[in-house]
C-alpha cells in the first residue's frame, strides 16, 4: 500500500489522536477506497462549523460511543468529509484546515488556493 501524502506531497501527518480521528480511527485523514464520505480534510473545529454541521443533520458534538465517537469541541482537530467542508466554505463557515495533515486526494476536487485561504495558522 503506498504511503499517504499531504497536499504538499510530503508524508501525511496525523490530524488528531485526542480525540482519535480518521475513517480508520488511526489519527490520519487517509484516502480509503471504502470511505464514501472522503474523510480527507484535517480541520480545526469551530463553534460556527459545529452548529452548521448539526443544522445539516450531522451532530459532531454529542458523543456516540457505539461508533467510537467522543463528541467534538471547538479547537479539536478532526478528519472531515470533503463534501461537508466544501458546503461549509460556501456558507462562509468553513473551519481552518491543517494542510500537513490533509490528504493530497482532496486536490482532485479542490483548488490549492482555496485550501490556502482556509489554512490553520499556529498561534
Amino acid at each position: 500500500m503506498p504511503e499517504d501524502r499531504n497536499v504538499y506531497g510530503t508524508q501525511l501527518e496525523p490530524c488528531s489522536t485526542d480525540p482519535t480521528t480518521g475513517y480508520l480511527r488511526d489519527g490520519c485523514c487517509r484516502d480509503v477506497a471504502d470511505d464514501r464520505g472522503r474523510h480527507e480534510v484535517c480541520a480545526v473545529m469551530t463553534e460556527e462549523f459545529l452548529s452548521f454541521s448539526r443544522s445539516r443533520g450531522n451532530d459532531l458534538v454529542t458523543p456516540r460511543p457505539e461508533f467510537r465517537f467522543p463528541g467534538l469541541e471547538p479547537g479539536d482537530r478532526w478528519c472531515l468529509c470533503l463534501g461537508r467542508w466544501l458546503e461549509a466554505v460556501e456558507d462562509d463557515c468553513g473551519p481552518p484546515v491543517v494542510l500537513e495533515a490533509t490528504n493530497e486526494a482532496v486536490l482532485r476536487d479542490v483548488d490549492p488556493d482555496l485550501l490556502r485561504e482556509h489554512e490553520h495558522t499556529r498561534e
